[in-house]
């Protein structure tokens, strides 16, 4: 298959992008560059450097390029900066993604994998969250993926589209050659092996008086590779809907750190710091549907062992893509 993937240069798109060349399938990337990078990208790929805010620009990518499905990385994704500028959430991933939709239907493209999150369900409570947990999102960027979420089933049973989102959960680990540099840096193991490195005096722990067992928040971390395949068996297979992408397995902020320490053999000093706005106290998914339906199941389930895939590329990058 030919697929268009947006924001392929970023962290989840570049490892989900070289995962569909691995499997025999054509690309054309269409990125602004803006928060990926060109480096992540393999050698000669096609690109088309452009703006989905730029209805024209998309609109004229997808009728040149004609592809048989598209994968929709490309989005702002920092929860605190959502809480500050909402504004750009909805202008970005949301009018931006009312653009993609209106190209690919003027271009006759039905299918689309689409990168969502549970950032959509809000604060659920102590419970696992599965499919049919509410979703009430607690910060714009939630929103912003939830509305996408909606504009999807309207497409679906209007115009026809295939349309799967797939809501991951904490995406986190690398590969020996890709990995996660993000300019503004708000993912916890990255900024706990920053300190390890001797880019950072400590690490913040923001909040230690949730509901939790040791008042840390909790996540479920899933590893960027089983995102990838995820990805590359909803293309494949065809299949439709709303899906949860995690190991069921929580892991509390603490938990990471300590983590962090036996991996790298490294002190990582922490410091306590207040909550930050729209945090939930607890995310772990339940994702027996992913099974089910694309016979997915994660390789990567200790934590120690995803810590070591980013430890070893952070080491290899140590100033990331630069």
């Amino acid at each position: 298959m030919k697929i268009l993937v947006t924001g392929g240069s970023g962290y989840i798109g570049s490892v989900t992008l070289a995962r569909l060349l691995q499997a025999g399938h054509r690309v054309h990337v269409f990125d602004n560059l803006e928060r990926g990078h060109r480096e992540a990208l393999p050698p000669g790929i096609p690109l088309t450097v452009g703006d989905l805010r730029d209805a024209a620009a998309i609109a004229d990518t997808m009728a040149a390029v004609r592809p048989d499905a598209v994968m929709h990385f490309a989005a702002y994704a920092l929860v605190g900066e959502s809480m500050r500028q909402p504004e750009l959430y909805f202008v970005n991933n949301v009018t931006g993604g009312i653009n993609l939709l209106e190209a690919m239907r003027a271009a006759g493209v039905k299918q689309i994998v689409f990168s969502s999150s549970c950032a959509t369900y809000g604060e659920p409570g102590s419970a696992d969250i599965d499919e049919s947990t509410l979703q009430s999102p607690t910060n714009p960027y939630g929103e912003s993926k939830l509305i996408f979420e909606k504009m999807l089933r309207w497409y679906s049973g209007i115009h026809g589209f295939r349309t799967i989102a797939l809501r991951y959960f904490n995406a986190c680990g690398a590969t020996e050659t890709l990995g996660e540099d993000h300019a503004d840096e708000t993912h916890l193991i990255p900024l706990v092996l920053r300190v390890a490195l001797g880019q950072s005096p400590h690490v913040k722990i923001f909040g230690d008086d949730y509901d939790t067992p040791d008042g840390t928040c909790i996540r479920d971390y899933v590893h960027v590779v089983d995102l990838a395949e995820a990805h590359l068996q909803a293309l494949e297979r065809g299949v439709t809907g709303a899906m949860n992408l995690g190991t069921g397995r929580g892991f509390s902020v603490k938990e990471v750190v300590e983590a962090c320490r036996r991996v790298t053999g490294h002190p990582i000093p922490a410091i306590i710091s207040p909550r930050r706005p729209g945090d939930p106290g607890r995310l772990v998914a339940r994702a027996a549907l992913a099974g089910e339906k694309l016979g997915w199941q994660p390789r990567f389930t200790e934590i120690d062992e995803i810590v070591a895939t980013a430890w070893r590329w952070h080491q290899a990058h140590p100033h990331g893509y630069a």
